[in-house]
């Protein structure tokens, strides 16, 4: 199958939650206000839970604890709120996964990983839509998620990778496409804006030249997390050419701190990101 077939499979088997298609059709209207985007958040509490919890996270950092979904938006932004409900939307479609051969918790940490670590990039290098980063890198892998389901003997075959066969090495020798290319596709098929599905297509350093400041913060951040996560495998610099971040105006000091603040941020993050977390209503 090609990454299109595999990611019409996937959007049989998994599916947006109605509220947050409902949000998301609200925000892509363009002219709704502040008050109707709450309405419509409120309508479901769940949404609504995570969006007061990742307004008041350290991802914002705001002086005040935010108790209404009317500040969040305007403290955040409605582009961003737009970009955060489609993360937990999508996260929470794969809530019920059937874990077979991956580790589900380590799946969503190398996610959040890869989120956090794109945020910061792109805020210290000034990127337009920091928010957007952060969901490309949360997303960035959810194609693995797709195949665990199709095709779950693959799937393990393409988790055991080592030092000297990296991941897109295998989903390459197994599969003849790449998580990157499904994620991207399942994204486009659901509607999601391509400046999300984008980047994410082409978040392999090895494979494609970066086009955009977007890729090139997202092919950064995916390495560097997939290094972080998987420690006992990688040093935190495996696989990355100097001019990966010197393209970005970064040097090593600035990968450091990177990597000590998403490493700081993470078990908060994980826990308002992962399916496993979710608050049942």
């Amino acid at each position: 199958m090609n990454a299109l077939e595999y990611a019409e499979k996937a959007g049989d088997l998994f599916v947006l939650p109605d509220s947050v298609t409902k949000i998301k059709q609200l925000i892509d209207d363009g002219s709704a206000s502040i008050n109707e985007v709450a309405e419509v958040i409120n309508y479901d509490p769940a949404v609504a839970a995570q969006i007061l919890k990742i307004a008041n996270s350290a991802l914002y950092k705001f002086p005040t604890v935010i108790t209404t979904v009317s500040k969040a938006i305007q403290v955040i932004g409605t582009d961003s709120v737009y970009d955060l409900v489609l993360a937990y939307g999508i996260s929470h479609a794969f809530k019920d996964i059937n874990e077979g051969e991956v580790d589900f918790s380590v799946f969503w940490e190398l996610g959040v990983s890869c989120g956090l670590l794109a945020k910061y990039i792109a805020q210290e290098t000034s990127a337009k839509n920091p928010d957007k980063m952060f969901v490309c890198g949360l997303l960035h892998n959810i194609g693995e998620l797709a195949v665990l389901q199709i095709e779950p003997d693959i799937a393990a075959k393409c988790s055991s990778f080592t030092a000297q066969n990296c991941p897109v090495t295998l989903q390459t020798e197994h599969l003849g496409v790449t998580y990157a290319e499904i994620s991207s596709e399942l994204l486009r098929l659901w509607g999601i804006p391509s400046e999300i599905y984008g980047p994410i297509a082409h978040q392999h350093a090895s494979l494609h030249e970066a086009q955009s400041h977007e890729e090139k913060i997202l092919q950064l951040a995916a390495n560097l997390a997939l290094n972080n996560v998987y420690g006992e495998i990688y040093s935190r610099m495996d696989n990355i050419k100097p001019e990966q971040y010197e393209g970005l105006n970064l040097d090593e000091e600035a990968i450091e701190a990177g990597l000590d603040f998403t490493n700081m941020q993470l078990i908060s993050t994980l826990a308002i990101f992962s399916p496993s977390t979710f608050s049942i209503y």
